[in-house]
């Protein structure tokens, strides 16, 4: 009796994990839905990262910068997706 009790409890504590999870995974993909223009900046600025990062050197520092602004570019469409997601 005491095992069966213990299985019934192990199995509860999966499924609330297993709910909390899909709740999660929904809620990003519902913030995704709202916000595609925004999601595809974000791909498109991260695209635009790892090219600049895979260019070569000898750009007389305008790679460097070009970097950082995307990456300040990142940073401002990534806290503007979290601010509409609040508010």
């Amino acid at each position: 009796m005491k095992q069966n009790r213990a299985l019934i409890f192990i199995a509860a504590v999966v499924m609330a994990a297993s709910l909390a999870i899909c709740s999660g995974s929904q809620s990003k993909v519902q913030a995704q839905e709202r916000q595609p223009h925004m999601q595809a900046a974000l791909r498109h600025l991260k695209e635009a990262q790892e090219e600049l990062r895979a260019a070569e050197h000898d750009k007389g520092g305008h790679r460097a910068n070009a970097t950082k602004l995307v990456e300040q570019a990142i940073a401002e469409v990534d806290a503007g997706i979290h601010y509409a997601d609040k508010h």
